[in-house]
């Protein structure tokens, strides 16, 4: 969301999807027997899910209109912030300006949804304008760092 004179403003809706069996083998080596209290107020949970080894399927569909430019400014925006407070190469340099490249053209009406396929090191993005799930995504980016830094922003 947005702030807009004053007020927060929803853009979208979020879905996170983890590889089931292997998430919860991962996860719960460290998390089994925490409260859903002491999970979702644990940057370390959030951390671990987003680094986890297993695939992560991410779903942001549209509430009000977006502009690829829009959404991808956003994202770049967080995901630069976090890289410069620890590490930000030309090789995340690269993977920006690619992220940027495939939202440029793209409107992002209500009931569209951006997908995100989270399967280390690449992320493949996807568009859906009638609510459908593509057989393949329009981009694909290898850039471990990028992948990371996109589901942070989401979650």
């Amino acid at each position: 969301g947005l702030e807009i004179q004053g007020k927060f403003v929803k853009f979208t809706a979020i879905g996170v999807y983890l590889e089931e069996q292997k998430a919860i083998s991962s996860l719960a080596v460290k998390w089994n027997g925490k409260s859903a209290e002491e999970l979702t107020d644990s940057i370390e949970f959030f951390r671990d899910i987003v680094t986890g080894p297993f695939e992560k399927f991410i779903m942001v569909t549209m509430i009000l209109p977006l502009t690829g430019q829009q959404y991808s400014d956003k994202v770049v925006e967080n995901c630069v912030a976090a890289w410069k407070a620890w590490i930000y190469t030309e090789a995340e340099s690269k993977a920006v300006e690619e992220f940027i490249q495939v939202f440029k053209d793209e409107t992002f009406p209500p009931g569209s949804s951006i997908l995100f396929t989270q399967s280390s090191p690449a992320l493949t993005i996807g568009f859906s304008k009638d609510g459908s799930i593509p057989k393949e995504g329009k981009a694909t980016i290898a850039n471990k760092p990028l992948s990371e830094a996109v589901l942070e922003s989401i979650i």
